[in-house]
């Protein structure tokens, strides 16, 4: 009798390889899924970068938009070497001619020759103020600033009293400088002006006189003035000027004077408007723009050779916001009678949607910044009204912020992708779960089969043993 068989099965069943077949079979809708899990994921993180290149965008609008950006001036000066100038805000232009007869200087004070090196106990009052007159000059303190004492201790050196004062915070700075008849210390004031020099009293010891100066008093005190206070003295334009510092802010109305040396032929300083500065302006929106226009394009575009398409080809929200960038580009705006369009500003759209700056138009508009600036700046009640720096700020905006159109994709795309994951998730607990029942119904067969096979062996041998016995 022939043994029960099956080809491949029973007792040496690969039960395994099966299973693993048939599950792989089952996988298929999840790997599937992964696969459109990993596009979603490609097209979330596009859009990350269209998000921060509309957000640039959006930047260098805000900056076309700011009245400040088409006020701007600049100030130069015919001998940087003597006097530089800058602007700060605001300025009418116009042309300075400056003269300096004398710089700001601080006040200097150093102690006798000799000093003592050590010193009795007490205190040092260091005053801030203004000297004026002779025979004997009056004192006024500055305004706004106390009296300083400092305690001296028996026994204190001079380097120790260098420390105290410095450490005081008394708008003078100490030293010790030895000079070759023995050491000194020199009192300097941190600022220069005549309101900045300083008057020096001691009490206590009598070797702490060696380190006042208070010539309006009876104990004058034995330091000496090396360097006298001194304001700066200059002319703009025949008007004398005076200034306890060598930078003038408010001499000229937003102009900044920085006086190095005096003058031996007056210095020229002109004031006009920055169109430096102001083309800078327009050159960062437009390679803001050209970048977002580019990434857009190479986002989008198909490759017929390698048959592979852009991350965001047929996104419509893609295609919504280049379209709403061109057509704006192309609006005409009634902020400005002169210039009604970008072009006319010399921004132009060219063919590939990119854009250029017209140097020679560019530099007309900026002639006349007044009408430049309500091209850009105008915010009016009516949108056709605003300027193109206002218009283009708000639809960036619009479109980035957190209710706005490309927000709104990119939570879709995450929403998407939660939803895969979560269908994933649930797949592969049902894929565990076959594999489970498939391996315990391999398994069954296996044993059922190789039971059957040793019956099969056993009948086999009972026949052979009776055919035998007939014989």
């Amino acid at each position: 009798m022939a043994s029960i068989s099956s080809p491949g099965v029973g007792s040496g069943l690969d039960v395994k390889s099966i299973v693993s077949q048939l599950v792989a079979l089952e996988r298929q809708p999840i790997d599937k899924l992964q696969r459109e899990k990993a596009t979603t994921e490609a097209k979330l993180s596009s859009f990350g970068l269209l998000q921060s290149y509309t957000n640039n965008l959006r930047e260098a609008a805000k900056k076309l938009a700011l009245p400040s950006t088409w006020t701007a001036s600049t100030a130069t000066s015919s001998d940087t070497q003597t006097v530089s100038a800058s602007t700060t805000g605001t300025v009418s232009q116009g042309n300075f001619s400056i003269t300096v007869s004398h710089l700001a200087r601080a006040q200097s004070l150093a102690s006798p020759t000799p000093t003592p090196s050590t010193f009795g106990a007490g205190t040092l009052t260091l005053q801030l103020g203004k000297w004026s007159g002779s025979g004997p000059p009056s004192f006024a303190p500055k305004s706004g600033a106390s009296a300083v004492p400092v305690s001296i201790a028996s026994g204190d050196t001079l380097s120790t009293v260098r420390d105290k004062i410095n450490s005081a915070d008394a708008g003078v700075r100490a030293s010790i400088v030895n000079d070759g008849a023995g050491a000194r210390l020199v009192i300097r004031s941190q600022s220069t002006g005549e309101v900045n020099a300083v008057k020096i009293t001691a009490s206590g010891d009598a070797s702490l006189d060696n380190l006042a100066y208070s010539p309006d008093e009876a104990s004058t005190g034995a330091m000496t003035e090396t360097s006298s206070a001194k304001d700066l003295s200059a002319t703009i334009n025949g008007l004398s000027v005076t200034d306890p510092s060598n930078t003038l802010t408010n001499a000229v109305e937003g102009v900044t004077l920085a006086v190095k040396q005096t003058t031996t032929v007056p210095v020229e300083v002109s004031v006009g408007p920055d169109n430096a500065s102001m083309r800078k302006s327009v050159d960062d929106f437009t390679k803001a723009f050209n970048e977002l226009n580019g990434y857009i394009n190479e986002q989008t575009k198909f490759d017929p050779e390698k048959k592979v398409a852009g991350k965001l080809q047929g996104e419509s929200a893609t295609r919504s916001l280049q379209g709403q960038l061109r057509s704006l580009l192309q609006a005409v705006s009634g902020a400005s009678a002169s210039y009604p369009s970008m072009s006319s500003l010399g921004v132009e759209l060219q063919r590939d949607g990119s854009l250029r700056v017209n140097d020679t138009k560019f530099n007309a508009a900026v002639a006349d910044p007044s009408a430049a600036s309500a091209a850009f700046t105008a915010d009016a009640a009516g949108e056709s009204n605003d300027g193109f720096g206002v218009r283009f700020s708000a639809l960036a905006s619009a479109l980035t912020d957190g209710d706005g159109l490309l927000q709104r994709r990119a939570e879709g795309f995450r929403s998407q992708i939660k939803r895969q994951e979560t269908l994933m998730s649930t797949l592969e607990d049902r894929v565990a779960r076959t594999e489970e029942r498939l391996l315990k119904q391999y398994n069954s067969l296996d044993s059922n089969l190789g039971r059957l096979n040793g019956l099969s062996g056993y009948v086999s041998q009972q026949v052979s043993a009776w055919n035998n016995s007939k014989g």
